[in-house]
């Protein structure tokens, strides 16, 4: 079996068992060690139920494993002709990392 939700604007197939980076801002405090995603779009297998736009009662269920840092974003600007104007700037998002332990009809 298998879902799919949405968590702070993206969505994400997730299953039992799977490891998930979710942003940090969404997720509120991290402290937490047990997480629920109530917004279910879709739960997949033998008979699949998709939502309009939720589906009713389904929920995720995730552990934090930890908090960390994801990959640094470079943003490059340039303009042509304009006394060669560049500029870089980078990012890197906190993210936390999650296991998906259950999905609940």
């Amino acid at each position: 079996m298998y879902a799919i939700i949405r968590s702070g604007g993206k969505q994400y197939r997730v299953a039992e068992g799977d490891r998930l980076q979710v942003e940090r801002d969404v997720l509120g405090s991290a402290d937490q060690d047990k997480v629920t995603f109530s917004e279910v779009l879709m739960v997949g297998g033998d008979q699949p139920k998709v939502g309009s736009p939720t589906v009713s009662g389904a929920s995720v269920l995730a552990t934090v494993i930890r908090e960390t840092r994801g990959s640094k974003i470079i943003v490059f600007k340039k303009k042509r002709r304009k006394n060669h104007t560049k500029r870089t700037h980078g990012h890197r998002q906190d993210v936390v990392e999650v296991r998906i332990d259950s999905i609940k009809l």
